[in-house]
């Protein structure tokens, strides 16, 4: 299936068939290509974190204003992102990349304090919004490769953040979730979206071209 027809294919989903379960080597596929995703400076300054408890799902449907997708899909995943830049973190990624290249240790150390320059110019919310960006390209992707495979995804902002971080012991991580995305199969009989026509803003008004 091509980008363009699994994008027409999908769409939020309203209502999951819950006895319906992902293939795990699917699940893997969605989050492999998330990780794959481009960040800024390549620091992927955020986390997927993987539900399937349903106690916790239910728990998170009731910060989720009791959305029936978040306990009725297969997998649940939260994307989570840096609260802060600092300096160990980014010193982290670099030593992992400079491992995995055969590089010196202190090879990216211009580029390190280029980076770290930067982040020590914005507030620690700024500093937040930067890494939410972030993970959001991350959302996407995963969004495009569940829909290639076949696979509903709802994508949901529409959840109570810092109860979600206390249910999943965010702020000690040093992270705060921005997104849900409840992975699993349409209802067909139950969920009213599903034979609808797909609708978006025409291109004639959703580009704009200088020439």
């Amino acid at each position: 299936m091509s980008i363009i027809k699994a994008l027409n294919w999908r769409y939020a989903t309203k209502k999951m068939d819950s006895d319906q379960k992902v293939q795990q080597d699917k699940v893997d596929q969605i989050i492999a290509a998330a990780q794959l995703a481009p960040s800024g400076y390549g620091l992927q300054p955020y986390k997927i974190i993987v539900v399937t408890n349903q106690e916790l799902k239910e728990k998170i449907r009731a910060v989720g204003y009791n959305q029936s997708q978040i306990t009725d899909c297969s997998h649940l995943l939260i994307f989570a992102a840096w609260d802060l830049y600092t300096e160990k973190r980014v010193l982290e990624v670099f030593r992992h990349t400079n491992r995995q290249r055969g590089l010196p240790e202190d090879k990216s150390r211009d580029n390190i304090d280029y980076i770290l320059g930067v982040f020590e110019k914005m507030t620690s919310e700024e500093q937040f919004n930067h890494a939410a960006r972030q993970s959001y390209i991350s959302f996407g992707i995963a969004i495009t490769e569940a829909a290639l495979l076949g696979v509903d995804a709802t994508p949901m902002e529409g959840f109570d953040p810092l109860n979600v971080d206390k249910l999943l012991g965010l702020k000690e991580q040093g992270l705060r979730s921005t997104t849900l995305l409840p992975l699993g199969y349409r209802d067909e009989n139950e969920d009213w979206l599903v034979n609808l026509k797909k609708v978006r803003t025409p291109l004639t008004d959703f580009v704009i071209e200088f020439k």
